[in-house]
């Protein structure tokens, strides 16, 4: 594996719940310590819900697909081209509410642990209620 270059051919995507993640730069990969990036894959009706990020800014943007993006008790729906930046330890969520799979880069600064911390809310009030 390369420190510089990622390939996508090269590359095996982490599952997850809402689809996958494709780490193009974290510490673990690319030893980066300011930026660890990610192409996330969300399928229809599918979403990452509430959490935060205590110690990291990050920046979504869309390439396909349409998103309901959830910053603090705001929300918009995003399509391609769209981005939404989230200020350190704001609660945040990002669903597929179009009818096609969403595809979005997610940016995080700096790096921490192996590239992002999450602290799920998605249990606890207000969080649990906004979207039924």
């Amino acid at each position: 594996m390369s420190r510089f270059f990622r390939i996508s051919s090269e590359d095996l995507p982490t599952p997850m719940p809402f689809g996958t993640l494709r780490f193009l730069s974290s510490p673990l990969l690319v030893d980066a310590r300011q930026l660890t990036v990610i192409d996330g894959v969300f399928a229809v009706g599918q979403g990452h819900s509430f959490h935060r990020h205590p110690d990291q800014e990050e920046v979504v943007f869309i390439l396909e697909g349409t998103v309901e993006q959830w910053i603090e008790d705001e929300k918009r729906n995003l399509n391609a081209g769209d981005a939404a930046f989230i200020p350190q330890g704001s609660v945040h969520a990002t669903f597929n509410v179009g009818v096609s799979t969403a595809r979005l880069l997610a940016i995080f600064g700096p790096c921490k642990g192996d590239g992002f911390e999450t602290v799920d809310m998605s249990d606890k009030a207000p969080w649990k209620e906004l979207r039924t």
